[in-house]
């Protein structure tokens, strides 16, 4: 090891336990901690979120990594310290732009938010949640403008923080492709509303044996509990403090089964993503996914390339009817599947099928494109979100609950992340095409062996966490270049033979 990566070693150190803090604080207030310890837990959250800052932006780390940047030292670096060092850069770039008070301020801010969007979203209050909306995105257009280069789109920035090289121009050209190409399957479907049914998915299922088959469904993908945990949460996310400690969440309805099912698999799949990450990096700054958009590819290719397949459910849906014998007793594998795909315009993202699914980020991606591009009153926003969805998806909210409030992701600041819900899911569909190429994935599903599975993505893609970028990563697991095309045709071929078009 170079000598000068070993006087950043301390700096590193110390910047992984506050985030271990951080994520610990952030875990607690989305799931048990009580409703009235914001407040104080928020001046915590600042006074951490300063000291992290302070590790990593001072003058000491600024000379080093300038040396470690040198060619000589490059030299005596392995690949995953050069990683660490282009990802500290970046970091520290990014961060010394920011005034350190108004970063303390900030992340204040966004601790009492999600609480906040939690009770203006059980109470169908907006009024309540607008105005530390107005905060979040005045600190976001500030921070923004600190580091946009000139000729750049404020909201390019923002896409560029989640998914590095894609702009506005990418993402128009994307989801332009996907509207001429899945416009007219959706209105296909729509003309036969009642070729599916849903009616064995509306039953009442008991929340704890809910539980209980969550936990069975996140082991039965690879999920380690020996290394993780999972907790329940308003809007299920992920969360993890190494590799060793990865934080799943999960949402029960009692007349949705499919809800909490296809939630656990979306979050097992990021969790797996960063229990698959190497020992050897998994305290770093590159000890997480490559990118947002990367992250959600290996979420969505578990909850739906695997989760949706009818061969999956082959083997684990007999496993299923045990935990309710009941209602699931005259229901075959071939009608659950077919519910499980069921396809028509609706309101809520995370509930959405396959098909409609990249017209909720669409109108996601639009709103902060009219937002960081324009000049959005907060208040009007619910309307635009109201307007959008009547015009993509043909149905319009009739409260912000079922509208604006159902996502938490603007309360914690992260604009311009939507979009890579839709990237991943492409790029979910690009891995699957060629790892259908290399090993028989549906033997594999049929006989309830996923290990095959979770190798391969983990030789290619978890391991490597952050050292390897989106686009490199594709490149190296496919041997192709990011190409939409793949997901198209999935979508396409899918549900024009499951409803028969």
């Amino acid at each position: 090891m170079s000598k000068k990566f070993e006087q950043l070693q301390p700096y590193l150190d110390k910047s992984y336990a506050l985030r271990a803090a951080l994520t610990m604080l952030s875990f607690d207030n989305s799931t048990i901690a009580p409703k009235e310890a914001i407040d104080f837990t928020a001046k915590a959250i600042g006074l951490l979120s300063m000291e992290s800052y302070n590790t990593l932006i001072n003058p000491e780390v600024k000379g080093l990594l300038e040396e470690l940047s040198t060619e000589v030292e490059q030299e005596k670096l392995n690949v995953n310290e050069k990683a660490i060092v282009k990802d500290l850069k970046k970091t520290f770039k990014d961060l010394e732009l920011i005034p350190p008070a108004e970063y303390q301020e900030y992340q204040m801010i966004l601790a009492k938010a999600a609480p906040v969007w939690e009770e203006a979203k059980n109470t169908n209050n907006y009024d309540l949640y607008a105005p530390v909306l107005a905060d979040i995105i005045a600190y976001s257009k500030k921070f923004a403008g600190y580091k946009q280069k000139e000729d750049q789109k404020l909201y390019d920035v923002l896409l560029d923080d989640f998914e590095e090289g894609f702009t506005m121009e990418i993402l128009d050209d994307f989801f332009g492709k996907l509207r001429e190409a899945l416009v007219p399957v959706i209105q296909e479907v729509k003309e036969k509303p009642n070729f599916i049914s849903q009616d064995c998915l509306r039953k009442t299922y008991d929340i704890n044996k809910q539980k209980e088959l969550s936990k069975f469904v996140a082991e039965y993908i690879g999920f380690d509990f020996n290394r993780g945990v999972m907790a329940e949460t308003e809007h299920p996310f992920t969360t993890n403090l190494h590799n060793h400690d990865v934080r799943i969440t999960n949402h029960y309805q009692e007349n949705k089964l499919e809800d909490a099912i296809f939630s656990v698999i979306h979050e097992g799949g990021h969790g797996l993503y960063e229990q698959g990450v190497s020992d050897e990096i998994t305290l770093t700054p590159i000890g997480g996914g490559a990118s947002m958009g990367m992250h959600e590819s290996q979420s969505r290719f578990y909850e739906n390339c695997i989760g949706r397949c009818y061969e999956f459910w082959v083997s684990l849906y007999d496993k299923v009817k045990e935990f309710f014998p009941e209602e699931l007793a005259e229901v075959s594998v071939d009608d659950f599947y077919k519910a499980i795909n069921y396809a028509a315009p609706s309101l809520i993202r995370t509930e959405a099928d396959e098909l409609t699914y990249s017209f909720h980020v669409m109108i996601r991606y639009e709103i902060e494109k009219m937002i960081f591009n324009g000049d959005i009153d907060v208040k009007d926003l619910p309307e635009i979100w109201n307007q959008k969805y009547e015009e993509y998806l043909g149905v319009r909210p009739s409260n912000d609950v079922d509208g604006i409030l159902q996502d938490m992701h603007w309360s914690g600041g992260m604009f311009g992340y939507f979009p890579s819900y839709a990237l991943g899911s492409a790029i979910a569909a690009q891995i699957l095409h060629y790892m259908e190429s290399v090993m028989p994935v549906k033997e594999y599903l049929k006989e309830g062996n996923l290990v095959p599975i979770r190798e391969f993505l983990r030789e290619n893609i978890h391991q490597y966490g952050a050292a390897k970028k989106t686009q490199e990563l594709i490149k190296d697991t496919t041997g192709e270049e990011f190409n939409p095309d793949y997901y198209i045709s999935y979508l396409t071929e899918k549900y024009r033979n499951l409803y028969e078009l």
